[in-house]
This record gives C-alpha cells, structure tokens and sequence, in this order.
C-alpha cells in the first residue's frame, strides 16, 4: 500500500496487538502517524512492551492496556484509557481472539463461551464505549478482523468459526446503522496467517513437526503464507479510506491445509 493518507492526529485501538497480526496492524498505524493503544492478556505484558517499545523508536506515541476481554471492565477500559491519555478515540480494531480445535461432539459449553465471549461479544462491547465518543465527533473507524472461516465452517473448529460468522452480521448490521453518524465500521477475513501462535499450534497442538511451514506453503494459492503485514496494510486500507463501509475483505477463500489446485 502507497500514498495512504496520514494518520496523524489519531488515536487507534489494536486489542490483541502483543503479537501476530494485532501487533503488525499497530506498528504500521502507528508508521502512518496514530497514537495508538496496545492491548493483551496480563501475561503478554512483555510482549505488549516490546510492540509500544518498537513504535517509540521511531518516533511515534504508544501506550500499554492490559485486560482479559472477556471481562466487560476489561474491553470498556481499552477505549476509556484511550480517550483519557490521548484525548480522542478515532480508530478501533477488534482483533483480539481466541481459536480452540473442537467439533459439536467435543465442544464442551465452557469452551464455546470462552470462544464466543473473546471473539463476538468482546467487540460488541468494545464497539458500544467506542461509539460514544465517536458520534460526539461524527466520526471514526471499527476494523473487525474476522476469518475465511466464517464462509467455511471447518468442521474442527466449530464454535470459532461460529464466532466469526456472528463477527460478520454484526460489522453489517453495525455499519448499516452507524453510517449516519459518518462511522464507518468493515471486516478483513484473513486465511492461513503465519504468527509465533500458528507456530506453536502447528508443532505442538498438531504435532505436525519442523517442516509444517514447507507443507503448508505448497497449499497455498499465492505460493506464500499470509503474513502480519499483508493484514495490516489492509487495515490501513480501512482506515484512510473514508468512502468504504460495510465491506468484507476475504483473503485466501480456503480452508487451512486445502490443496490450492
């Protein structure tokens, strides 16, 4: 992405940005001129410090919000700190999520409510403080990061795949209705997106051993694993673009491990 318009002036909320894609749609928010709010769990504090590190580096203004998500103190104080250290909020993306393996047979309620609680109800709280703030000024930006697997249903992961399907209805249905107040809320559905997480459930959940990355590569219809960046440069597409609302960019249309034939 080139010639994006300058962010700066804003302040933007990346919840789940410790790591992966959430920290890779911070950093470069960040590069085009947002303040921006960094968010995870209690135990990535270190993680969390190093992406706000990063972006004080080269000059830009980031500050550190931990909390579950599935607390709803916890998704309302994400926005509040916002507003109270940077005076504004103008962007919010809605990225942090959870992913846990389990078909209708094994999917204990518990895990279904962890699931649904981080992925589809933790933006809709985030989304309801943010609005407030965003109609006083009639103005602002809801990026949801959703899944292919809201289309694909894989049979594996159930009740993930369930959350992003709601996750979708829901930028819809909010756009619809926030598009008079000059707010414009989307959704990017990435595929198979390399992360330190992916790593990890690849090699040890999966059990699939070093070479996984190689294998996978070969199901890939770009030749590639998706990366953190490619995520981030269409969330910055989402958010200089004042003209787009409603929209949903699917990435890969394929299930993780599907022959790209």
């Amino acid at each position: 992405m080139t010639n994006q318009k300058s962010l700066t002036g804003q302040v933007a909320a990346v919840t789940g940005s410790a790591q992966g894609i959430g920290a890779g749609i911070a950093l470069k928010l960040a590069a085009h001129g947002a303040r921006v709010v960094i968010h995870g769990r209690e135990k990535e504090t270190e993680t969390a410090e190093k992406v706000r590190k990063s972006i004080q580096e080269v000059g830009g203004e980031a500050i550190v919000v931990l909390g579950d998500l599935r607390g709803e103190v916890n998704c309302r104080n994400v926005v509040r700190q916002a507003v109270e250290q940077f005076g504004r909020l103008d962007i919010l993306v809605n990225n942090a999520g959870v992913v846990h393996r389990g078909t209708i047979e094994n999917t204990s309620v518990d895990l279904w409510d962890e699931i649904l609680d981080t992925n589809l109800r933790a933006p809709f709280i985030l989304s309801q403080e943010a609005v407030k703030h965003m109609k006083e000024r009639r103005s602002g930006c809801i990026i949801n990061i959703g899944s292919v697997n809201a289309h694909l249903g894989l049979k594996k992961i159930l009740a993930y795949s369930a959350s992003k399907g709601g996750l979708m209805t829901f930028t819809k249905n909010l756009a619809n209705y926030l598009t008079q107040y000059r707010i414009r809320v989307n959704q990017i559905n990435p595929g198979w997106v390399l992360t330190e997480g992916e790593h990890h459930v690849n090699i040890v959940v999966e059990g699939k051993g070093e070479n996984w990355l190689e294998e996978a590569v070969k199901t890939r219809p770009f030749g590639r694993m998706l990366l953190p960046e490619d995520i981030a440069n269409a969330a910055l597409f989402f958010a200089t673009n004042e003209l787009i609302s409603g929209a949903v960019l699917d990435f890969e249309q394929l299930p993780f491990g599907a022959p790209a034939e």
